[in-house]
């Protein structure tokens, strides 16, 4: 695997390296950004991982300054499931002055859900995006469905700005006790981690209500909250929406998505399970 800290560099390389697929990451690498590799090598000549933490997604109070940095783990990781490259630049690079201009997706699908809680997140993420998108120049990107409103958001940029890309997503990738992986699970403590699946178990059981024919969509949340709440979580949100446009439910044959964020301990946890 060869790695670029350069875009000069980066693009020499993708040159020569056919049919890509790029897999934009912050690093602090797990089994389902491992997945997403792997499956990217079914749909490409060569893979084109990144790994950048990218100040813009981050708001003041946020774990930017924490946020695990381990590159070296990384590339192996990466080499190991046959990775190309990987694109590993520094700020002066992606940001050699600070960054003026940037994708301000629409209201409707950023000021709902994690975009109420975390105010210019997406923002920071489509910026971000859309640059590693112009540097790389792949054929396909793939982004896991764990994060579901940060895939819409992306794959509307890539439709409305018709970018030469097509948009792929890698299913979310669990423990086996249901919990989804995260870079961010590495903070719970060994209590919190044991309690952390009890949010996949009520998302799942808030899906085989509405399988079931229950429509009462605001009891199910609220019932759902409270059952967190009560187990020392802070709930943000649990809610189902419709998948296209992460809009509340307006016919009974939408299809659906339930989507959760909830803190536990000092540890934010999201998840969503299609219905």
């Amino acid at each position: 695997m060869q790695i670029h800290t350069t875009i000069e560099s980066l693009r020499a390389a993708r040159a020569k390296a056919g049919k890509v697929a790029l897999v934009p990451t912050m690093g602090n690498l797990h089994d389902g950004h491992i997945t997403l590799m792997r499956q990217a090598g079914s749909h490409a000549d060569s893979v084109i991982a990144s790994i950048f933490v990218n100040r813009l997604q981050f708001g003041p109070a946020e774990d930017f300054d924490k946020y695990p940095r381990t590159l070296g783990q990384d590339c192996e990781k990466l080499e190991a499931a046959g990775v190309a490259h990987l694109f590993a630049p520094d700020e002066t690079v992606m940001y050699p002055q600070p960054q003026r201009y940037h994708v301000d997706p629409a209201p409707a699908q950023t000021s709902i859900l994690d975009g109420e809680f975390r105010p210019g997140h997406f923002r920071g993420v489509a910026t971000v995006v859309l640059k590693l998108l112009n540097i790389v120049q792949p054929d396909v990107a793939l982004f896991g469905k764990k994060d579901y409103q940060q895939l819409m958001v992306l794959s509307n940029m890539v439709r409305e700005f018709a970018l030469p890309v097509e948009v792929l997503p890698g299913e979310t990738v669990r423990a086996e006790d249901g919990l989804a992986l995260s870079s961010r699970n590495g903070y719970l403590s060994a209590q919190e981690r044991a309690e952390a699946p009890r949010l996949y178990r009520l998302l799942s059981t808030l899906c085989q209500a509405v399988r079931g024919g229950d429509h009462d969509f605001l009891k199910l949340e609220t019932d759902a909250m409270d059952e967190l709440a009560r187990h020392g979580w802070v709930p943000d949100y649990i809610t189902v929406r419709r998948r296209a446009d992460l809009q509340p439910p307006v016919h009974a044959d939408d299809p659906l998505v339930v989507l959760a964020a909830a803190r536990l301990g000092r540890t934010r946890l999201i998840d969503n399970l299609e219905i």
